[in-house]
């Protein structure tokens, strides 16, 4: 189990279950989305996600059709994104969650639109887009 807030601790969360499928996204949605070089996203399963305070501090925007990112309208922190196209699952920031996080990321995702700035060194896989088999 893992729980998990915003910055200014309002909206909390509880996961029962794993965070899968854990990448670092460099695309520029990601980037202007976390303000930084990449963003380190997972999936979480909708069943085993829940606001344990603060739902009624949730805010939400969409920036396509079919994909709504919730955040805390007090701080601004990201807490979940949904997808019409993948109603079981939620995305996740890993900076959300407070607990220790068992499971790590498999790769660096979208490389090629990464930050001119940011030094890529790393022993992860790097691609050009979505992870193969994703």
């Amino acid at each position: 189990m893992y729980t998990g807030s915003c910055l200014c601790g309002e909206v909390t969360v509880k996961i029962t279950g794993a965070i899968t499928s854990i990448i670092h996204c460099h695309c520029s949605l990601c980037r202007k989305n976390s303000g930084t070089a990449f963003a380190t996203n997972g999936f979480i399963n909708v069943h085993e996600f829940s606001i344990s305070t603060g739902n009624d501090l949730l805010s939400k925007y969409s920036f396509k059709a079919g994909r709504t990112r919730y955040f805390c309208k007090c701080c601004g922190s990201p807490i979940y994104s949904a997808n019409a196209d993948d109603k079981s699952r939620y995305r996740i920031r890993l900076g959300l969650i407070d607990s220790t996080i068992t499971e790590k990321p498999l790769s660096h995702n979208f490389v090629t639109s990464r930050a001119n700035w940011e030094l890529l060194e790393t022993s992860l896989p790097c691609y050009d887009t979505f992870e193969p088999g994703r």
